[in-house]
This record gives structure tokens, sequence and C-alpha cells, in this order.
């Protein structure tokens, strides 16, 4: 039995990307006054997507006491749309984009944290909150995984809406440029457009490795002998 109810992990991470997402917002940031403002990062997206994806999690888990006992089928069929869409979500978005976060923003970071997290930055970002926003994503989504079955969607389909999202913030970033004459990260800034284009290739190839992680990790915490006592969770 869980120390502490899968259910009361959910609302408590809400709460926290919640508090993540004011806090962020309240920073008073010359990058947030220009075209696009908080939404040309990708750590900010992957914010939105968790904080929604958490707050659909906790949505489906009240539907669910509401519901039990009653014999309603629409209230059924409406809650397994419900609970559809957060797998997709999950698939697709939380898991591969928060994964994403995490490693590229630590590996450019540790190799030169000039590229992607200037040390200016460090006199508008408290220590915490940008552990917050690039740390901490990946051990809340994994907890989540953990507590939680999801169904995944055929490869070649998740594959597919993962790299959908991947190319469609690469022309958000290509267009932020054009209108402004500024690269969101500073590593795009140092490399030729020849290098560029192959930066975003391996980026969108290293989401749609993490898209096939998860998958992976989901199905060996699942599918394997050790967890059939977590299965009727």
């Amino acid at each position: 039995m869980a120390l502490i109810p899968s259910q009361v992990l959910r609302v408590a991470i809400l709460m926290s990307y919640f508090s993540i997402l004011c806090h962020y917002k309240a920073l008073d940031m010359p990058a947030h006054q220009t075209y696009g403002g908080s939404w040309k990062f990708l750590t900010f997206i992957d914010l939105v997507i968790q904080a929604v994806f958490f707050g659909l999690c906790v949505l489906i888990d009240v539907s669910s006491l509401l519901t039990r006992g009653g014999d309603s089928r629409e209230q059924e069929r409406q809650l397994k749309k419900l609970i559809g869409l957060r797998d997709w979500m999950m698939a697709v978005l939380a898991f591969p984009v928060g994964a994403f976060v995490v490693f590229t923003f630590w590996s450019l970071y540790l190799y030169d944290r000039e590229l992607v997290y200037p040390k200016l930055l460090d006199n508008f970002i408290p220590q915490w909150l940008n552990h917050g926003m690039h740390t901490t994503v990946l051990p809340f989504i994994i907890i989540e995984m953990r507590t939680t079955r999801h169904r995944y969607p055929g490869r070649s389909c998740g594959l597919a809406a993962v790299c959908c999202f991947g190319v469609g913030y690469i022309l958000w970033t290509c267009w932020v440029h054009q209108v402004t004459g500024v690269w969101v990260y500073p590593v795009l800034e140092r490399i030729t457009p020849l290098a560029r284009v192959a930066f975003f290739s391996a980026m969108t190839a290293v989401i749609c490795v993490f898209y096939t992680l998860g998958e992976i990790l989901n199905s060996y915490i699942w599918d394997q002998p050790h967890t059939e006592k977590f299965k009727g969770e």
C-alpha cells in the first residue's frame, strides 16, 4: 500500500506547478516583454503542459469519486474519454517534452551555461525556481507513470504527434527570429545556418527517442510480473 495516495500526490504536484507558473510570470525579465513573451520558451510551454496534464489527472480523480457506485452509462463514457485524453497527453506531451527539457537544459548547462541559461539570469530567477522549471519535472512525471497505468497510442501515431509538436515549436522559434532578429536561445546565435538545421533535426530525433523511452518504461512498469499488485490502481 502506498504511503501517500496517488490522488494526493497529483494534487500536490498540480499545486506546485501553479506556484512555479505564478512566480515565473511575476518575474520582471526583459525577455518577457518582447515578442512572444514567455511563450517563446520551451520551458514555459512545458510547464503549461505539465500543469494542464496534472489538472486533467485531478479532474479524473474527482470525477471517479463522484461517479463511483453510479450506473450512468453517459458518465462512464465521458470519464473514459477523459482517461483517453490523459493517456494521450502523457504519451505525446507530458513525458517526452518534460524529459527533453530536463535533458537538453542540463546537458547544455553543464557544457556551457551561456549557451542556454546565461549567468545574468541568476539576477532574476532564484535557484529553487530554476530547479522547479528544469529538474523536478522529470521525477514528477515518473511518479505519475509509476502510480497510474497509461495506455500508449500506436508507436507510429505517437511518434508522428511528437514530431508535429517538435516541428511546430521549431517553426515558432524561426518566426520569432524573423520578427525580432534575435534567436530565443543563445546557442542558436553562435552556430551557422547549416548547423542550425542539423541542431533542429537532432533535437527532433531526441524528443522522439524520449517518446520511445517513455513507452518502454511504461510497459516495463505495468507489464512485468512484479507489478501485478499495482494493476488494480
